[in-house]
């Protein structure tokens, strides 16, 4: 089979995902994939899944759209139009989905970095992959297409034929990365850390680690892990992994570490990194001792890959983070914001609290916080915790965002000594950025922070508008 050409052929679709070719030539063409009927274009292959919408049902518009094949559990579900649009009749959409990704990541013969971690993939991804790019063709997963279904369209991309795959694996539940790695079969694994996201799934940070640790499995002896070293939860089960560890860190017994630490707050972070290859001084511009940590893990990998420090410092230097995931803006009123508004954790939030706290602002620090979810039982004593750690980085205006738990922070805050003036509780994310723009001077320095659910980016959105 011929999958891994920049297009393949549906007979080698067929056979890929153990299907019946019901309708098309057998010869045509096919190429990007994709589960979204709105987002077709003229010569993609659209996937019918079954999940809480039945993709059967937008079959007829992928089509109209200009698919030129359709991946379906019932043939009648695609119209005849008497084109010679191909159709792919298979027992069950997702596993033949699945079963595309891995067969082209096989027939690419790229190397595969394969990250997991409760917080900072992405940048981790990103920054491993401009490192690497400078060297080798790459691919990487396309926004936060990194889950079951994710990550099989972010692999059938391979089908260009990159030298370097770069792929975060998103989780939220127990037995989810063994299913990604499976389908990933990861040269490179990355493991940044273990925190409380998605705590309320799991009850404990252990159970969190346990279900990260699942990206040690399946690996031979060929295999390359690089992880935190400081970091207990990942050290302890990185420990039975059957490959060769590489760590990162600031720990003294890290193989890849940052010293002499020169925190710049929103203005980034300079360090002295030693590795194996040599020592090099390390300028990013992304803030906070997480984005240090991820610059590092990418260093880690691109040693491995054959990558020089020279290049690595310079690409990592240039690196820009990815929309809202530690932007820094300046508002019409002349107010900087830090615009970590994507996604809040426990630990997230902490860092970049420390980054804010590390900063020296003209005006005030001011930090609006949205409700962090998925909690469960520990969200009241986490929320609270984030409350206090707000005054100790020095939070001069507080706007808490969301619902009891949210409300709870700016509680905590105030016991820890912020003035009860000083806080303000929104129920929503459009009350918070009404209440700020009326008071948001020049020299203001705001971090926005909180989950998707809560949508703080809409607070950066109206700042930027100018409170409209």
């Amino acid at each position: 089979m011929q999958l891994a050409h920049g297009t393949y052929s549906a007979s080698d679709l067929a056979a890929a995902i153990g299907g019946r070719q019901v309708a098309g030539a057998p010869t045509r063409r096919l190429g990007r994939v994709s589960i979204d009927s709105r987002a077709i274009a003229p010569g993609d292959l659209f996937f019918a899944i079954v999940a809480a919408r039945d993709g059967h049902d937008f079959v007829p518009a992928a089509m109209a759209g200009g698919a030129a094949g359709v991946v379906v559990q019932r043939a009648d579900a695609a119209p005849v139009t008497g084109g010679d649009t191909v159709v792919v009749e298979v027992p069950d959409t997702l596993t033949a989905l699945q079963a595309l990704g891995r067969e082209v990541r096989r027939a690419s013969g790229a190397r595969v970095v394969a990250i997991t971690g409760s917080a900072g993939k992405t940048t981790t991804k990103d920054a491993i992959a401009a490192v690497a790019g400078a060297k080798f063709r790459v691919v990487k997963n396309r926004g936060n297409l990194n889950n079951h279904l994710g990550l099989p369209i972010s692999l059938v991309e391979m089908r260009e034929r990159p030298d370097v795959a770069v792929m975060e694996l998103g989780m939220n539940h127990a037995g989810e990365i063994r299913v990604l790695v499976g389908l990933a079969e990861p040269d490179i694994r990355v493991w940044t850390n273990v925190g409380d996201a998605h705590i309320g799934y799991f009850g404990s940070r252990e159970k969190i680690a346990d279900a990260k640790a699942e990206i040690l499995e399946a690996a031979t002896a060929s295999s390359v892990l690089v992880c935190n070293a400081d970091d207990p939860l990942v050290m302890a089960r990185a420990a039975g992994f059957a490959g060769r560890t590489v760590t990162f860190g600031v720990s003294p017994a890290a193989d890849i570490r940052a010293a002499a630490v020169d925190d710049r707050g929103i203005g980034g972070t300079a360090a002295t990194v030693t590795t194996p290859a040599g020592e090099f001084a390390l300028t990013i511009a992304l803030p906070g001792h997480g984005h240090l940590l991820n610059a590092l893990a990418a260093t880690a990998v691109g040693l491995e890959l054959g990558v020089d420090t020279a290049t690595i410092a310079r690409e990592l230097a240039a690196l820009a983070p990815a929309d809202h995931r530690g932007v820094t803006l300046t508002t019409p009123a002349g107010a900087t914001i830090l615009d970590d508004s994507y996604n809040s954790s426990p630990a997230a939030l902490m860092r970049s609290l420390d980054a804010l706290g590390a900063s020296r602002p003209a005006g005030r620090r001011v930090a609006v916080l949205g409700e962090m979810l998925e909690l469960g039982d520990r969200a009241g004593d986490l929320h609270e915790a984030c409350g206090r750690h707000a005054v100790t980085a020095g939070v001069q205006r507080l706007i808490t965002v969301g619902g009891d738990a949210a409300r709870g922070l700016g509680a905590a805050a105030i016991g820890a000594g912020l003035p009860a003036a000083a806080v303000t509780h929104a129920a929503t994310s459009d009350e918070a950025a009404a209440v700020l723009a009326r008071e948001l001077t020049a020299g203001d320095l705001v971090l926005v922070k909180g989950s998707r659910g809560i949508r703080t980016d809409l607070v950066v959105a109206r700042l930027m508008a100018g409170g409209k």
